[in-house]
């Protein structure tokens, strides 16, 4: 059994990807800033405090927006420690941020357990200026694209009940809107064919779920923050087979 990420990492994919990354339509923004070159902190820690800080500020729901955070901590065994990090999360400031990236570690708790056993835990999570100052931008620019292109109607979505598999078990995306499963990427690099599988997983899962709020998705997109730009496909241009071929051999119903 295995998140959507790990049986990603486990199958070989056709030559190009099952969907190629140049199938997506990229659109770019440019709000004139240029980030910091350096960041003092895993981008994937990054990654995660600029979602549920982007989550918190579209929602205003808090504790929705740091739930794996929240149930990692409890793991941990240092929910007390995650409830005094939350209380200091009320926006966009710097000890803000900061506190969001000390919750930010605590996935890792929830999401694979044997990483805690041989990495630092929140004390060591300290954003420099430059880190902060980057989290900063990227939180601002992704509340103005979901400005721009939502409402969002559902996030941190999961699968049930009927999505998973045996193979695949868990898993969750970001963003949901009327049309469009979205995606948030902060990495340097334009989207990979691992990115793409996973938004196609996502779809399928949907798909298969029972949940009607994914009938109405006919878009995948990727918004990252970083390089501040968009990526999407419509799914009218993913061949039939492809979808097969990600449902018999990739999550295996």
């Amino acid at each position: 059994m295995s998140s959507v990420t790990q049986r990603i990492s486990q199958v070989k994919q056709p030559y190009g990807g099952y969907i190629r990354p140049s199938m997506f339509k990229k659109v770019s923004f440019d709000d004139g800033i240029t980030l910091n070159a350096e960041e003092n902190i895993h981008s994937s820690i990054v990654g995660l405090a600029v979602d549920y800080l982007t989550r918190f500020m579209v929602s205003g729901n808090i504790l929705k927006s740091f739930e794996i955070s929240i149930r990692g901590a409890a793991i941990a065994g240092e929910a007390e420690t995650a409830g005094a990090l939350l209380g200091r999360v009320s926006g966009v400031d710097s000890d803000s941020v900061v506190s969001a990236c000390k919750l930010a570690a605590f996935d890792v708790w929830y999401r694979d357990y044997m990483y805690p056993l041989t990495h630092g835990g929140t004390a060591e999570m300290n954003p420099d200026s430059d880190t902060i100052s980057n989290i900063q931008t990227m939180v601002e620019r992704s509340r103005m694209f979901v400005e721009e292109y939502g409402p969002v109607l559902e996030y941190g979505f999961t699968f049930e009940p009927d999505g998973y598999t045996l193979t695949v078990d868990a898993g969750d995306g970001d963003f949901l809107t009327a049309d469009t499963l979205w995606d948030f990427k902060v990495s340097k690099n334009k989207p990979t064919s691992k990115q793409t599988l996973q938004l196609l997983m996502y779809w399928i899962m949907g798909q298969h779920s029972g949940q009607e709020i994914f009938e109405g998705i006919t878009r995948l997109g990727i918004f990252n923050p970083r390089l501040n730009a968009m990526y999407t496909l419509d799914m009218q241009e993913v061949p039939e087979e492809v979808i097969r071929a990600v449902e018999d051999e990739v999550i295996c119903y």
